[in-house]
């Protein structure tokens, strides 16, 4: 067994549970952090910093696609980092990048700068993700990972929760400053707390594993993986994700203070409706997805949010806008983890990683091009219905494309076997712990949606 591989239950009998739960609300606070707070938090005060700092929709677009450039450049750095110096290492010093870049974005008056900074933001999601599948898989049970890397995915929808109390405070004052200093310093002092956390549980304990011949996967095996139709199904799905769904969120707020006239309490309160639906709306769609099949359930999600979208185009006045959305958090947060599912189930060992690889930077290509022509749509149009418009249009295509989707694992596996150079960090991870079996004497089963089917359904 490797020397990197903590197993509590056998070590700390008595303080496992606690182990684990600590551990768990720390990952979780993380994705809230990286996730809610940075673009999340700039589409819900755009409208103010737009009128304080003087920029244009043209600039918002330009900034949320970079946004998306610096998601997919972290990813790939992130995934490289942890291989090479821990995962320990690679969360936390991400966590504390994001801290200080939340710190800086409002002690500046220059858009290019708060720019960057949204780009490093928006890189800091993906490098803490990354290597969360690791971390739990060294330090939780056995049986209850899935549970709570089912409840990590769920985090950005923490963070949104928190901004809808925290937006209107600040604002009543005229201070969106001041939003991204709390969160800013709460998120730097969770870094702290997270790293003594880490150091007593030997996370940061990184041993190299050793691979086979040159440690790497043989070029026609990935190569084999790019011709499968149903791949391509799934990144354009994937694509089109990025494409639709980041600017439907990105110009809510916009959308209902300038385009509607409403309130910020009011625009608050649909936010904090979605995170708050969002804290429930993975597990209950991943366990839906479970009994009915991934296809359905995209259709399902891809339905959900045209109503949400047809609802702010042709009735957006009264209550609908909170019902649209109620409509776009049932579906939003899920479509993320049923995506790797789907792949997870239909492709394994380096087919899987392939694929999901392509995945992660299609989705980003969406998301920027998506943002991008959203802003050029304000700008050029002076409204925000052809950008929601254009969403509607994308979400017909998706529902299509999951009509197209064959059942997942039935489709030909171009690789089926494991991929030799996969890391093993002892009997905890990629296969059952013949040395402790799960409580149910059943072969183990995730059941969070997301990364962790990807990760452990292999």
């Amino acid at each position: 067994m490797s020397s990197s591989t903590i197993q509590p239950a056998a070590r700390r009998p008595r303080t496992a549970g606690l182990t684990a739960v600590v551990l768990t609300v720390l990952l979780t606070s993380f994705v809230a952090a990286t996730y809610g707070f940075g673009f999340y938090l700039f589409a819900q005060l755009v409208t103010d910093m737009r009128a304080d700092l003087g920029f244009g929709y043209t600039a918002v677009g330009v900034i949320t696609a970079g946004g998306q450039f610096g998601f997919m450049l972290f990813a790939l750095l992130g995934a490289w980092a942890a291989a090479r110096f821990g995962g320990g290492q690679v969360i936390i010093g991400s966590v504390a990048l994001c801290g200080a870049a939340l710190v800086l974005l409002p002690l500046s008056d220059h858009i290019a700068i708060v720019g960057v900074l949204l780009v490093v933001l928006g890189g800091t999601a993906a490098s803490v993700y990354v290597p969360m599948v690791e971390i739990v898989a060294r330090a939780i049970g056995y049986q209850h990972r899935g549970k709570v890397l089912g409840l990590i995915s769920s985090g950005t929808s923490y963070g949104v929760f928190v901004n809808s109390l925290l937006v209107p405070v600040f604002l009543r004052a005229d201070n969106w400053r001041g939003v991204w200093w709390t969160v800013g310093s709460g998120t730097l002092v969770v870094t702290v707390v997270a790293a003594v956390v880490f150091w007593r549980l030997g996370l940061f304990r990184h041993t190299r594993q050793p691979t086979t011949g040159t440690g790497r996967t043989p070029p026609r095996t990935a190569a084999r993986a790019m011709v499968v139709p149903w791949m391509l199904i799934i990144w354009s799905i994937t694509f089109l994700n990025g494409f639709a769904t980041m600017p439907f969120q990105n110009y809510l707020s916009p959308y209902l203070r300038e385009g509607l006239d409403f309130s910020v309490e009011y625009s608050a309160t649909v936010w904090g409706v979605i995170g708050f639906v969002g804290m429930f709306a993975g597990f209950l769609v991943g366990w839906f997805s479970d009994r009915t099949g991934v296809r359905l359930a995209l259709l399902f999600c891809y339905g959900s949010i045209l109503a949400s979208a047809a609802l702010l185009i042709v009735t957006p006045t009264g209550v609908f806008p909170v019902v649209a959305g109620v409509l776009f958090a049932v579906a939003f947060y899920p479509i993320f983890g049923l995506v790797p599912a789907y792949i997870a189930k239909t492709a394994s060992g380096s087919a899987a990683t392939t694929v999901f690889g392509v995945a992660n930077v299609t989705l980003g290509v969406g998301g920027m091009l998506g943002n991008y022509l959203a802003g050029v749509l304000r700008e050029v149009t002076e409204s925000f219905l052809p950008i929601y418009a254009m969403i509607a249009v994308a979400l017909v295509v998706l529902g299509a494309l999951s009509l197209l989707l064959p059942r997942e694992g039935l489709p030909e596996q171009p690789d089926a076997r494991p991929a030799e150079t996969d890391i093993q960090h002892g009997p905890e991870i990629g296969r059952p712990d013949t040395t402790r079996p799960p409580a149910d004497g059943r072969p183990d089963r995730t059941d969070a949606p997301g990364v962790a089917a990807a990760a452990f359904r292999r």
